[in-house]
């Protein structure tokens, strides 16, 4: 039997060796190899590719049964190479993994409306890697079976023609033997190709096929109403990443049949991909109906699930679209339904949102969005506001807090709270916060030099999450200080308390780095995550900063006054100052001083402001105290 035959398509080398290593427990050799030196494992033949064209070049040669491709390289990318592979008739049947870093639904659409068949994310997790090779070689294998038994039916057919005369009755019951076992292996060939090998529940392909059909029968007259309901598994990563991914195939499976459990036999529930299931109800009498039986799936599952002596809690967020005359494709009733799922996963746990067109109106402006922030950087739209940072103790000005404006070229200023999110999601939040580092360390160096002042300015900057888990990040702020020539003693940097609980000891770790070079830490809207005593003595920080939603509301005696007296206490008995945001009023100024705050900030004493409003209004004529 003919070993399969693997096609790397990677610029970087040292992928190959990874993949290698991901591919096989025992290798012989772990160095990579270019095409026409192959390495042989222990279940096939792997060869590599540095390009796309070469990759194109090489096809008769090599013959591959798979393609694991690349999408970010240089010249033709991992998205053409697969769109021209696909146009190519006697290659249209190899099946195409893309590997790639992009996770965001449109880019994965974009990889799916090439052509490919299967993508796997970087960083690469090897059982991920090895199921879905495994099972991308077996479909490739029962196409090729199939085929083969194809030829074999014509040779068949012949063979009865050329003998009827003189062995009619024999012949005709070996191939009708024969034509029958070749039915029996096609239908098999076809049902795995429409269903879930897992949950045998039907695959993404053939849930599109049946929406295609009710999208027909509707335009033909057919009045009855359906709807498809889009759900998605909350804490599942926790379940794999706790008890192994072989337990959690077994949770998909036994969820798979209480889904089927609340649908008619006219209905379809299929598995869509990971954790996502995806059900059409075919007849249904109304939008109460659909409803009704998301409300049944959700109260099935508050019941937790036994397994192996385990009680499982298992959430599940449920978006439902209503089909209707005005959807002509079933991508569409897929996407509505998906922003209508993510519409109740907000809500939280164990809800139901039912889609309308204002989701998706605000879905397209959340991708036109991203599409811009994305560009953002390029096109240097972005600027550094500052807002003074107060003694108010003393009433001087001590420093500055540096924060992000976008200047979009045709809506103008958009809120960081609005665009801020959308860069945590996508990742672009690592080289913005890099950039408004560099920027805010390079102005308070030129202030520093302009205006000289008896109390030497300070500068606080925000990281974010994705930051704090940088290996290089200690290195990218000695280098940003050391170009701007400032000293450590010079910075601030602020993190969210939320931020603190995802690696508590490892945060701590970097965080005494940092104390090491002098620079102080300040932990920002205190009061608004989930603080534990526990470790909060431990951290190495220098402030705590009280939330605007605390100081806007305070009134003695009530709550929020309450909880600003108890956040000054507690930083006083932990050595730690405090800074409050939001002051607006004098009044709130005045609480603050008796109650022993030391540092504040907000509109009482200035809005962010650019950087040449900063220096008219605060550091011009020697520099001005803040009375």
């Amino acid at each position: 039997m003919k070993m399969p035959a693997i096609l790397i398509v990677d610029d970087e080398p040292d992928n190959f060796d990874v993949i290698e290593t991901l591919l096989s427990d025992h290798l012989t050799d772990s160095v990579s190899h270019p095409i026409g030196n192959p390495i042989n494992h222990q279940d096939y033949q792997l060869h590599y590719a540095f390009d796309g064209q070469k990759a194109i070049d090489a096809l008769d040669t090599i013959q591959p049964d798979l393609i694991l491709l690349d999408v970010m390289m240089p010249g033709l990318d991992g998205i053409e190479v697969c769109r021209r592979i696909k146009a190519m008739p006697e290659w249209q049947a190899v099946p195409i993994i893309m590997v790639t870093a992009l996770s965001t639904k449109a880019d994965l659409a974009r990889c799916l409306e090439a052509g490919a068949n299967d993508f796997v994310s970087k960083p690469v997790n090897r059982i991920e890697l090895r199921a879905r090779v495994h099972s991308m070689l077996r479909i490739k294998q029962q196409y090729d079976e199939l085929q083969a038994a194809a030829k074999q039916q014509a040779a068949l057919e012949a063979e009865k023609v050329l003998w009827l005369t003189q062995h009619n009755s024999e012949l005709e019951a070996k191939v009708a033997e024969r034509t029958a076992q070749l039915q029996a292996q096609t239908q098999l060939i076809q049902h795995n190709a429409l269903h879930d090998p897992l949950t045998d529940l039907p695959n993404r392909t053939l849930l599109l096929e049946q929406i295609a059909q009710k999208i027909d029968r509707v335009n033909d007259s057919d009045k009855k109403q359906y709807a498809v309901l889009f759900l998605d598994l909350a804490r599942f990563k926790v379940i794999n990443d706790s008890l192994g991914h072989i337990f959690g195939d077994r949770v998909l499976t036994i969820i798979a049949q209480k889904l089927k459990k609340h649908l008619q036999i006219t209905d379809l529930v299929s598995r869509f991909g990971g954790d996502e299931f995806v059900i059409l109800l075919e007849n249904i009498t109304d939008a109460a109906e659909a409803i009704q039986i998301a409300e049944n799936i959700l109260a099935d599952f508050q019941n937790p699930l036994l397994l192996n002596g385990y009680q499982l809690f298992i959430g599940v967020s449920i978006g439902i679209v209503l089909g209707n005359e005005s959807y002509q494709e079933p991508a569409d009733l897929i996407r509505d339904a998906d922003i209508a799922m993510y519409r109740a996963k907000r809500k939280g746990e164990n809800t139901y949102q039912v889609f309308d067109a204002a989701m998706h109106t605000q879905a397209l402006h959340r991708l036109t969005l991203e599409s811009d922030l994305r560009q953002a950087l390029e096109r240097q739209e972005f600027i550094v506001y500052y807002q003074p940072i107060i003694d108010i103790l003393n009433d001087r000005l001590i420093g500055f807090e540096a924060l992000v404006r976008w200047q979009h070229p045709t809506r103008g200023f958009v809120s960081p709270v609005e665009f801020v999110p959308i860069a945590e999601e996508t990742g672009l939040i690592v080289p913005l916060d890099q950039w408004v580092f560099q920027s805010a360390c390079q102005q308070l160096a030129t202030w520093k030099n302009q205006f000289p002042r008896e109390v030497p300015l300070k500068m606080s900057v925000n990281l974010s999450a994705q930051d704090l888990r940088k290996t290089s990040l200690v290195e990218e702020i000695d280098r940003v200080l050391k170009q701007a020539g400032l000293t450590g003693d010079s910075l601030t940097l602020e993190i969210t308390e939320s931020m603190l609980v995802e690696d508590i000891n490892k945060t701590i770790e970097l965080l005494n780095q940092l104390k090491a070079r002098k620079i102080q830490i300040s932990i920002d809207d205190f009061g608004t995550g989930y603080s534990s005593l526990n470790y909060l003595h431990r951290l190495p920080a220098d402030f705590l900063k009280i939330d605007r939603s605390f100081v806007g509301q305070m009134q003695p005696d009530n709550r929020n006054y309450q909880v600003v007296s108890t956040i000054i206490a507690l930083s006083n008995q932990l050595g730690l100052a405090t800074v409050a945001e939001g002051i607006e009023t004098q009044q709130q100024h005045q609480w603050l001083q008796q109650l022993g705050c030391e540092l504040g900030q907000g509109y009482l004493f200035s809005k962010p402001l650019a950087a040449h409003e900063i220096e008219i209004h605060f550091l011009q004529n020697g520099g001005l105290d803040c009375k």
